[in-house]
């Protein structure tokens, strides 16, 4: 793959993500995946600067409103595991959003179950070439939209 192909399909992730999010220039973004520190120089380039990677973020204190997991070439076990650390630095009405390589239909099923244990709904979704993407809250971020 040439370096203009990367480069579109980083941006196309990225695009595609933020879109997913309805996120905002303000929000706090965490990044995880192999590829979440090339992300940050997309979304810089974007106007998105409350940015840290799993790397950079420090112990999980739920301060981030979106989550953004570029998951890639890995097992949906391993993803699992990401998953059940990564969503403690999420606020209570932060969203989750997914790029994951196309994968076995058992596979979709199970990502939604994990994302039902860890307390999530699939909120919406998009098929992009060889890979998906979705975003998901908290089951209970409208109880919690209401109450503010």
């Amino acid at each position: 793959m040439n370096q203009s192909q990367h480069k579109a399909s980083g941006e196309k992730v990225i695009e595609t993500m933020v879109e997913l999010a309805r996120c905002s220039k303000l929000h706090r973004i965490i990044l995880s995946g192999s590829r979440g520190p090339h992300h940050i120089f997309e979304l810089h380039r974007r106007g998105y600067n409350r940015i840290a990677t799993t790397t950079t973020c420090g112990l999980p204190d739920g301060r981030f409103d979106v989550a953004f997991v570029d998951w890639q070439l890995q097992s949906i076990k391993a993803l699992e595991a990401t998953l059940d650390w990564l969503v403690h630095f999420l606020a209570s009405t932060g969203v989750l959003v997914i790029w994951i390589d196309a994968c076995e239909r058992r596979d979709h099923r199970k990502l939604g179950s994990i994302l039902e244990r860890l307390g999530f709904r699939i909120e919406a979704g998009t098929r992009c070439e060889h890979s998906f993407a979705i975003s998901a809250r908290r089951q209970d971020a409208s109880q919690h939209a209401i109450a503010a």
